[in-house]
């Protein structure tokens, strides 16, 4: 066993009986290579990945390779997931090298980490010539390749520049829609999403999208985003059988999805269709947030109500080896025999035909009709259909659970954690099941118990009982929205204190005021080869992006000016270099907290829970919610209760109407 056997990273530990001498990414491995002067190969990548267990078989598994890699490197592999911070510098590092990036991730460095190389998956004998290469000049022509890695080096530090403009000006609105306009012509309108593939969910998107529809009145729009979120509620990418959402699409109609499920993913795509749902009483909607909370809660959740990571790709097949997708595809023999006599309706539905075969003879189950047209088609009831459809899921899911399952990532990261919770949060808004609740606030717990240390910083993972990195901005940012989403729904001030104090703590060792972000690792971590800004959304929102909007609701609960100064000031430093719109969603969602529409709400009095509960089924993106039963400290309900009633302060741009005991006058100005 190589020294990957003394981690707890599930991938770390796939990768422990390779005959390479991996080391894990800490100060002895990186001290060695300085010491030997050797170069040091990175290879980087997670444990649901299928192109990375494909290298590790053909390549890292392989003794002639393995003697290679000995020989003259020091091998270091890195959970992508565990150290984001390690990958966002080299996959910025591959991105310039060959325009593009991916998992695995493979970089060959000098001793003192800088990169020369870079790629990600190679073929057995293009890995083992491309070392040779590499080492033989660095051993005739050292200042050659010493040169390369400076002017490398350069551009990396480069990426990071972003203009202070530190201007004061305010975010003009129409920005926002003649960006908007650009986006559209991007549009897939026959399958929504963007007209490409493979096809990334990307729910930050649909969250802006839907979000300005609404504020701007524009139906277009509107229909695009619910042609979106229904397509993907059709497609293989959601498991209709089990619940949950695959990571993304390899094609363009949502059919055949790259297997993994991802917590990050769900969390995210739970709070979308929540939204989604109470603004439409669509039933699908709900039934995708209603899945996909059972299958987390059934399959991600463990004894301590913390979230595990990820389902594997990758499963074994009736053969025993390993397959991606194979727990997932269905073939027509098998199929036939499940559903008898139903098999001619059931394929009707989820199109056992030319448009829902994969490979292979295998079937990935897709919808593109809805249940109403086929039951008209029938002529048989809507409801009927409806109950077999129920039915056919629950025998294939009994069906399936005797297969061998896909490989579950067990560790528990802090930032994805917070995001189910808020998930779950989002999903009691819109249904009201107090079990969402009681959850979301276990998993709080779970946090504050096990990942948030006696010194006031967050810790990044758990497992085994055990917390060994210091957290990023992003466990940070995405703690700070849960905690804030956790006092909406309950009035529960300590839930803002804890945002708060976290919030305080980020300004003190994650703030830089030369660039007016935040980094991406704390100030009292060893510095890597460049430091990192997290600004562009991606998959996942960029943790600058989150921590702006945090910002900007805790500097109305606390009215407190400096949260205030700097949101503004990071959204205007990014808002007149938006070029791509789908890079920059949640900023343009932060923008929009700066329009006429945006406003504030509170409730004082003693049925302040009660009328909560009703204002939360509605969508409003664009009001911040406060509230209180009692008498309260919180700045911006100070001096609000009255003992003898409830009262509505409805508030914008920091002046308030006056308070009104009016529910229905509160809606109608909410919603006109």
């Amino acid at each position: 066993m190589n020294q990957l056997s003394q981690e707890t990273s599930p991938y770390l530990l796939q990768h422990a009986n390779n005959p390479v001498h991996w080391k894990a990414w800490n100060a002895n491995s990186l001290a060695e290579a300085k010491e030997k002067n050797s170069l040091i190969i990175i290879s980087i990548g997670y444990s649901a990945c299928h192109w990375c267990h494909v290298m590790e078989h053909e390549s890292f598994e392989d003794q002639e390779v393995a003697d290679v890699m000995n020989k003259n490197f020091v091998n270091i592999k890195v959970d992508r997931e565990e150290r984001p911070d390690v990958d966002a510098v080299y996959m910025k590092a591959v991105q310039i090298m060959i325009r593009r990036g991916g998992w695995p991730l493979n970089v060959v460095t000098l001793p003192d980490g800088r990169p020369i190389w870079g790629g990600t998956y190679f073929r057995k004998e293009e890995w083992m010539q491309t070392l040779g290469q590499l080492q033989e000049v660095y051993q005739s022509n050292p200042d050659k390749v010493i040169d390369y890695a400076e002017r490398l080096h350069e551009g990396i530090q480069s990426l990071n520049i972003i203009e202070n403009l530190k201007s004061e000006t305010p975010v003009n609105q129409e920005d926002l829609t003649l960006l908007v306009e650009k986006w559209k012509e991007e549009f897939d309108l026959e399958f929504g999403g963007m007209a490409r593939s493979p096809k990334f969910m990307m729910p930050n998107n649909y969250h802006f999208l839907l979000r300005f529809a609404f504020q701007k009145k524009d139906m277009n729009l509107f229909d695009f985003v619910n042609l979106t979120l229904t397509r993907m509620a059709y497609g293989g990418i959601f498991d209709t059988v089990d619940g949950g959402f695959s990571r993304y699409s390899v094609d363009n109609k949502w059919h055949v999805p790259h297997f993994e499920k991802m917590l990050y993913d769900n969390g995210q795509l739970v709070s979308l269709y929540s939204d989604a749902y109470k603004l439409t009483q669509n039933p699908l909607y709900k039934e995708v947030v209603i899945k996909t909370l059972s299958f987390v809660e059934r399959e991600l959740m463990n004894a301590e109500n913390g979230f595990y990571c990820a389902l594997d790709a990758d499963s074994l097949n009736a053969e025993n080896h390993l397959e991606e997708g194979a727990f997932y595809v269905w073939k027509i023999p098998e199929l036939k025999t499940i559903i008898g006599d139903d098999f001619d309706l059931f394929s009707q539905v989820f199109n056992i035909n030319t448009f829902g075969l994969w490979e292979d003879e295998n079937y990935v189950l897709i919808q593109n009709k809805s249940l109403k047209d086929i039951a008209e088609l029938n002529h048989i009831k809507v409801a009927s259909l409806e109950k077999k459809k129920i039915f056919w899921e629950k025998i294939l899911y009994l069906k399936r659970e005797k297969r061998s399952k896909p490989r579950l990532d067990d560790k528990c990261l802090t930032s994805w954690n917070a995001i189910m919770l808020k998930g779950f949060v989002d999903a009691y808004k819109a249904l009201e099941d107090k079990n969402y609740l009681k959850l979301a606030l276990q998993n709080a717990n779970f946090i504050i118990k096990n990942l948030w240390s006696s010194e006031g910083n967050l810790y990044h993972n758990y497992k085994n009982e055990k917390s060994t990195i210091n957290g990023y901005l992003e466990d940070y940012c995405f703690v700070i929205a849960a905690f804030i989403s956790l006092y909406e729904v309950t009035f529960d001030e300590k839930w803002l204190q804890k945002a708060k104090q976290l919030t305080d703590y980020s300004l003190e060792h994650f703030y830089d005021e030369t660039s007016g972000f935040f980094a991406f690792t704390s100030n009292l971590d060893e510095a890597l080869i460049s430091s990192h800004f997290e600004t562009e959304d991606n998959v996942i929102p960029a943790s600058n992006s989150v921590m702006g909007k945090n910002l900007f609701q805790l500097s109305i609960y606390f009215n407190n000016s400096y949260y205030e100064k700097v949101s503004q000031r990071m959204l205007q430093n990014i808002i007149s270099f938006i070029e791509y719109p789908s890079a920059y969603s949640n900023w343009m969602d932060l923008a929009l907290n700066y329009s006429e529409e945006n406003q504030e709400l509170a409730i004082c009095g003693d049925l302040a829970l009660d009328y909560l509960s009703q204002i939360n089924k509605i969508f409003t993106p664009n009001i911040v919610l406060a509230g209180t039963e009692k008498k309260s400290n919180l700045p911006f309900l100070k001096e609000r209760f009255n003992e003898s009633k409830t009262l509505f302060y409805l508030c914008q741009n920091k002046t308030c109407l006056k308070p009104t005991t009016d529910f229905q006058q509160i809606i109608n100005e909410m919603i006109k």
